[in-house]
């Protein structure tokens, strides 16, 4: 079991006095059987009433409404964690999945439909083109081999950047640019684990890793994908490897864009600048 201290702080700084809309923030790490929440403090300024709330993903989601005006909002999470994911290869797949290509069974197929559809953002013959890289047709393989694959070769091929501007690249533009985010990379393998008839959503939430150029403290995206008999199974594809201890996930769903850490509105005067500031430590 590995502790870890999360402290995630948020300054919007507004050009002059507004009134703030409610908020919703997905700050809380989703707890299961591998991460447990030892403790967790959630400060707001100005002061804000909270409801707290599961999202239709099982995600963990307050909203926050707010009484006085302001010219600079605060969010402050900090949580520590239990992470107990230290063995993430020790996992069985049924069966019938253990080689790609497989079929989900008829009942897991009606919950991950969702997951398998194929985002159309113009010509996927890129995408297509660019999975031939893992497998051709007809080809048999194991599917962990594949799936690792897939991740390594993101991570081998394209060239890590950091985007502050809000928004996500396409698959197809990614693979064209040669650079992407951590958000951009996982969309890319989302989109390519769809087209290889594997339900993959997106997550987002921590990385714990030594601070560089590349790492001064941010939130951290990847993918999971639907094995049988494994359950979800996250990957990584901007370090290459699968989830372990040192990924903590907050929130998860179909669609990328829908799970913001904080999103809100305000009225009054125009533009506000943006600090985010995250600290993950083991204890």
């Amino acid at each position: 079991m590995q502790r870890y201290n999360i402290l995630h702080r948020t300054y919007y700084n507004f050009s002059g006095l507004v009134s703030l809309g409610p908020h919703t923030l997905r700050l809380r790490p989703r707890e299961d059987h591998d991460l447990r929440i030892e403790s967790s403090t959630l400060t707001i300024t100005p002061p804000a009433s909270l409801l707290w709330h599961r999202d239709v993903e099982g995600n963990s989601v307050a909203v926050a409404t707010f009484g006085l005006p302001t010219n600079q909002l605060v969010v402050e999470s900090e949580v520590v964690i239990n992470q107990y994911n230290e063995t993430p290869l020790e996992f069985l797949v049924a069966d019938y999945a253990i080689n790609w290509p497989f079929t989900y069974q008829s009942d897991d197929t009606l919950l991950l439909g969702p997951y398998m559809v194929i985002q159309e953002n113009g010509n996927r013959t890129q995408l297509d083109e660019w999975i031939l890289n893992f497998c051709q047709p007809g080809e048999r393989i194991e599917t962990y081999t594949l799936l690792n694959r897939v991740c390594t070769y993101i991570y081998q091929t394209l060239n890590y950047q950091i985007r502050e501007e809000p928004g996500l690249q396409t698959a197809e533009q990614t693979i064209a640019y040669g650079t992407g985010s951590c958000r951009d990379f996982a969309v890319l393998f989302m989109e390519a684990m769809k087209s290889l008839g594997i339900a993959s959503r997106f997550v987002s939430g921590y990385l714990h890793a030594k601070p560089s150029t590349d790492n001064f403290g941010a939130t951290h995206a990847w993918a999971e994908v639907y094995l049988p008999g494994a359950g979800w199974k996250g990957f990584d594809p901007t370090i290459g490897k699968i989830v372990g201890t040192d990924h903590i996930a907050v929130a998860v769903a179909r669609l990328p864009e829908t799970i913001s850490p904080i999103s809100g509105s305000f009225v009054g005067a125009q533009g506000a600048k943006l600090d985010v500031g995250v600290w993950v430590t083991k204890i």
